[in-house]
């Protein structure tokens, strides 16, 4: 393996060699081995020093003779080795200020229509000119201060993708690793990366090993995920290896659909194990296992009824069957082998402490009866190990170095390590990190399959869910969740932290690349004359975004009927001056009312008039016979807690949501008929949105947009207080997180949301439940503009 060290004060500082040879690893992994060391110069006083790459023992001193020579390995087109030498001879260096300027403008032209330097997907070029700009102060100072307004809109959308991708994110996560490895004792970390010393023992380039170890009885979760990439992380850091195990020694709660949306879910992240294995592989041998601990007096079998053993466990009494011979206890582990009546009463105990303060040391159980079948090997076992005991097992013969896990099992750590010794295995290093804990929010697994058996959400990937799958329908992006996880490092110091900066976060990735389209509600549309509007509706291509023409074009309906929001009109006055967004300016002539409630309006186009000096710019839609608008469904959330810190004792009434899910119907552009599912748009002045379901999808025909939160107080804080007259789509209650809903069990589809018989009516339209295999009435109400259909 080439090593390639990198000056964290080099001048320039390496992030172009840094770059080229993480995602020369990303082509083939474990090509260099990359590191940061403190310094300006890694060779005396030699600032030309900033880089130094070693291959079999030679040399090559200096950033460009390590670009050059990573470069000789990698593939190279025309075009891509154009932007290569652009980076090298246009960005770097020692570049007059005006000469950066003109650069930057020209890489902002040319990826004005793509989304990479070079070819459709990320290569060699963008690794170069990332680490060229990363490097560039004045690039980083202007991304700062300025953003798209000096830089321009395509470069810094380019910027913050490439960004995102994993060499990159090792890269950068490896130079924050080492700057806070160089601060003095003591002294206050500036940086927004937290810190990754775990103080891991032994670690050796090229031979660290670690191991994620997911269960599959469930689906992956926010703490899932960064487990499995601080696990990734610390084997890439170290040109290691990472192994991706399932943990499935519980039949009654494995399936095969788990592993498979784990396995999904994990590609999602960008993490990819280098080796897949199952608990199950070494069944055998955990047994074997087993036999030894029982021959060597450390292990006993046990009928003690389960609430006399948890009584005796807490109060340190030793079980009556502790001191049982080797061949009685060998005798009852072979019963509960084959299974039998007899066997099911028994389990298998490791005979470690009777009254060791820590109650994790009480004589943990190791190995159960379970005649379920498993998903992977049948029939053939009726014991399965415990995950404290096979863990220690198959960590040190599947050759992990150090394991990681959350702060959740530290009292489990030293029984962890007292199966080394007592089996005669290999140790394997232990070392936890804090757990990511969100508020208003549940990480426990079995408080969320309560609220999936009680059909209170409508499944694993429910927007409200903390789940990689749910928080991803929500709205959020892969590129946002892996940023975030790798910005808290891994800091043993537990935290609840809010939810504004993960979607602040995903807000600054996606509002770049987010189409912008307009959305109406639909029981609040008002009309509106436009005088010296089009005689004939006519439709105009404008474009989907305009900082990003690469988005390509919308048509927009020009009429001179349009429409819109009742809360517009209601804050027009005789003779003010609006403007149409992306028509222009008219002067309000007439207001009809009935009470508050404007009915219609009359307004003078009056294009001339400057759009600067106008207080309201206003969203409306046109009308062309030709060009139908579509009905589109808003959902909004709330959380499904209003605890924000949720105690063991809490009561399910106390702390459920009574209305967590919340829906208008809206009329939005045309165009919004034509996105695919997963789509993530801007509705102009109202946020931003992903396409749950095309129109095709959707029991009701209706495109179903949910809201994306954007960071802002408003869209994280709780709104189970708020406007107690809005639609509402209430939850369901139940009484134990151990027992489902009763309400679950109804025969309607949709009777698990516990919903009331309609009662409640708006102005326009009896409200009923939104989900489910409901059939649509007909029409009740009418308005003067569209028949309006019953939704819910």
């Amino acid at each position: 393996m080439v090593s390639l060290t990198l000056a964290q004060k080099g001048t320039p500082l390496p992030y172009v060699a840094g770059a080229l040879a993480e995602y020369a690893n990303e082509t083939k992994p474990n090509s260099y081995s990359v590191q940061w060391q403190e310094g300006a110069s890694l060779k005396g006083k030699d600032k030309a020093a900033n880089s130094v790459l070693i291959d079999n023992g030679q040399e090559f001193v200096g950033s460009r003779a390590a670009e050059a020579f990573i470069l000789s390995a990698l593939p190279t087109p025309v075009e891509t080795a154009q932007w290569i030498g652009f980076a090298q001879e246009r960005l770097g260096g020692a570049v007059a200020f005006k000469d950066l300027e003109l650069a930057f403008s020209e890489l902002d032209q040319h990826l004005q229509m793509r989304s990479y330097a070079s070819g459709y997907a990320v290569s060699v070029a963008d690794a170069a000119l990332w680490g060229a700009l990363r490097a560039s102060a004045i690039f980083q100072r202007n991304l700062k201060i300025a953003g798209q307004q000096v830089l321009g809109p395509a470069l810094t959308r380019w910027y913050a993708h490439i960004s995102a991708q994993p060499f990159v994110e090792r890269l950068v996560a490896a130079a924050a690793n080492a700057q806070t490895a160089a601060k003095p004792s003591g002294a206050k970390v500036t940086t927004d990366q937290g810190s990754f010393d775990l103080g891991l023992e032994g670690v050796e380039d090229g031979k660290v090993v670690t191991r994620f170890p997911p269960e599959p009885s469930g689906y992956l979760h926010i703490g899932h995920a960064k487990a499995a990439l601080l696990n990734e992380y610390f084997a890439r850091s170290h040109n290691g290896k990472l192994i991706v195990r399932f943990d499935d020694t519980n039949p009654n709660k494995e399936k095969a659909e788990f592993e498979e949306s784990i396995t999904e879910d994990l590609r999602l992240l960008g993490i990819h194990g280098d080796v897949v294995t199952h608990t199950s592989d070494h069944f055998q041998t955990i047994y074997e296992y087993a036999l030894k601990m029982i021959n060597k007096g450390l292990a006993y079998a046990d009928d003690t009824p389960h609430e006399t053993m948890k009584e005796e466990r807490m109060n340190g009494i030793a079980s009556q069957r502790r001191d049982q011979s080797v061949e009685e206890n060998l005798q009852r582990f072979e019963l509960m082998r084959q299974g039998t009546e007899e066997g099911l009463t028994w389990c298998l105990r490791a005979k470690m402490s009777v009254d060791n303060p820590n109650k994790a040391m009480r004589d943990p159980v190791i190995f159960r009866c379970n005649l379920t079948p498993h998903h992977r090997t049948g029939t053939l076992w009726k014991i399965y190990p415990t995950y404290d005991f096979c863990c220690p097992i198959v960590d040190s013969i599947e050759g992990v170095t150090h394991a990681l896990r959350s702060m959740e099992y530290r009292d489990r750590n030293p029984q962890y390590e007292w199966f080394f010794p007592a089996l005669e295995l290999r140790p394997v290093a232990i070392k936890d990190f804090s757990r990511m804990n969100f508020v208003y929010t549940l990480l426990s697994k079995r408080k969320l399959q309560w609220f999936v058996d009680s059909g209170i959400v409508g499944g694993w990937d429910d927007p409200r869910f903390p789940t990689v799958r749910g928080i991803r329908r929500r709205g959020m992006t892969i590129d946002a969740l892996r940023q975030y996880v790798l910005m808290q490092g891994a800091s043993q110091k537990n935290m609840l932290l809010e939810w504004d900066k993960i979607w602040a976060l995903n807000k600054k990735i996606i509002d770049p690349v987010a189409p912008r389209h307009t959305a109406l509600l639909k029981k609040e549309l008002v009309p509106v004359t436009v005088v010296g509007g089009p005689d004939v509706p006519f439709t105009k291509d404008q474009p989907r975004h305009k900082k990003n023409p690469e988005l390509g074009m919308k048509q927009t309906v020009f009429s001179s009927l349009v429409f819109v929001d009742q809360a517009d009109a209601a804050s027009f006055a005789h003779n003010e001056e609006v403007t149409l967004m992306d028509w222009g300016n008219a002067i309000v002539q007439d207001i009809v009312r009935t009470g508050d409630v404007v009915t219609a309006l009359t307004v003078q186009l009056h294009l001339e008039g400057d759009v600067k000096a106008t207080k309201k710019k206003i969203t409306w839609l046109g009308q062309d016979p030709n060009v139908h608008p579509v009905e589109a469904l808003l959902v909004d959330y709330d959380y499904l807690i209003t605890k924000k810190k949720i105690e063991e004792n809490d009561s399910i009434e106390d702390i459920l949501t009574p209305v967590s899910e919340f829906a208008d119907t809206a009329i939005v552009d045309a165009n919004v008929g034509l996105l695919a599912k997963g789509a993530i748009i801007q509705l102009e002045r109202r946020g931003y949105y992903i396409v749950d379901k095309e129109a095709a999808q959707s029991e009701l025909g209706l495109v179903t947009l949910i809201n994306i939160p954007d960071g802002k107080a408003a869209s994280t804080a709780s709104k189970h207080k708020e406007d107690p007259n809005a639609t509402k789509i209430k939850s369901g209650k139940g009484n134990s997180w151990d027992k489902p809903s009763a309400k679950a069990k109804a025969v309607h589809p949709d009777a698990a949301l516990s919903l009331p018989e309609p009662k409640d009516t708006c102005n326009m339209y009896e409200s009923k439940h939104m989900y489910g295999d409901v059939a649509v009435g007909k029409p009740k109400d009418i308005t003067s503009m569209y028949e309006t259909h019953k939704y819910y």
